[in-house]
């Protein structure tokens, strides 16, 4: 025998059987941003984080890198790609 939640899921599913496809989709669309907003509610509040928690975090990976070469490196290479594209758009 069914359960009392199983028979009202079914004629729920019997009548929604028996709208037409535009409302079906509709109704598809309103449960969906309904469990979309429940599951939102349901997560806890995210806790706010401050950017000093990423200090020295990554200071390994620079060991023996000089800071200025770096920057310089980047520029050239940023140049480099800005006169290709250049070339590419302009036909140089």
């Amino acid at each position: 025998m069914d359960s009392e939640p199983q028979k009202d899921y079914k004629q729920i599913l019997a009548q929604a059987l028996r709208l037409d496809k535009p409302a079906q989709m509709h109704l598809i669309a309103d449960l969906t941003a309904h469990l979309n907003r429940e599951s939102e509610a349901a997560k806890p509040a995210a806790r706010k984080r401050s950017i000093m928690e990423l200090q020295g975090i990554f200071k390994d990976i620079w060991k023996g890198i000089d800071a200025q070469e770096y920057v310089n490196q980047e520029r050239a290479e940023w140049a480099k790609r800005d006169e290709e594209r250049e070339k590419e758009l302009w036909g140089g």
